[in-house]
């Protein structure tokens, strides 16, 4: 006698398989482009404001985000480095007059800001009177924030590197800066790193999203600083 089959056999069981499946696959997708939408406001918001360090636009400031130090804590390490480099590039070349280096001036690998100074008047020749330190640049939301409540600055080239630029210039016009991004020099960047550095920043524009989103103050208050505009005059 031939097998009586029906919904509950196995030609009943497979699309009901099927429709799960597809149901799972459905969620999964719509999740991931939920997941996804802070990076691609992020990227299509920078585009057309990056640039190449050799066809940067010119503005009166750039301001280069601070990164970790070196391991003897007074020199940048590779990665700030490239970044100090590049903005040096821009002033000697006058694409560039005042130079903002903002960073965490008490990091866990040493004071940004005064190892990216020392760098930039002692070893890049940069004039010390074009250069000013925000040391309360915690993370790239603030040193943008702070760049146009604490310094004045209302137009500026940001220099970092390209996994981090898109970030990076997008709070910074959202915050009211025109920031055109200069991508950073990155000697010593392998694939792995920069892959890691990529991955990294896909879930940072979660955050940063979140902080632009209900305009989230900066960590430090501080009142004006003229000194952006005293630099500009010298």
């Amino acid at each position: 006698m031939p097998p009586v089959t029906g919904a509950a056999g196995p030609e009943g069981r497979s699309p009901r398989r099927r429709r799960r499946l597809i149901r799972v696959a459905v969620i999964g997708l719509a999740a991931l482009l939920l997941a996804s939408l802070p990076w691609l406001w992020t990227t299509v918001a920078a585009r057309g404001h990056l640039h190449d360090e050799a066809d940067a636009p010119a503005a009166d400031v750039v301001i280069v985000l601070g990164t970790a130090v070196a391991a003897d804590r007074s020199q940048p390490g590779d990665r700030l480095t490239g970044r100090l480099e590049t903005a040096a590039e821009l002033v000697h070349s006058g694409r560039a007059r005042v130079v903002l280096v903002s960073g965490d001036g008490g990091g866990t690998s040493g004071d940004e800001p005064t190892v990216m100074t020392a760098y930039l008047t002692e070893r890049l020749g940069v004039d010390p009177r074009r250069v000013v330190a925000d040391p309360y640049g915690l993370d790239t939301y603030d040193s943008c924030a702070r760049a146009r409540d604490v310094y004045g600055v209302e137009r500026a080239l940001v220099v970092t590197q390209s996994y981090h630029l898109s970030r990076a210039v997008t709070l910074c016009r959202h915050l009211g800066v025109d920031a055109e991004g200069v991508t950073a020099r990155c000697t010593g960047c392998g694939p792995v790193l920069l892959v890691g550095k990529a991955a990294r920043d896909y879930f940072a524009s979660g955050k940063a999203a979140w902080d632009a989103v209900r305009r989230r103050p900066p960590a430090v208050s501080s009142p004006a600083d003229p000194a952006v505009r005293e630099a500009l005059k010298g």
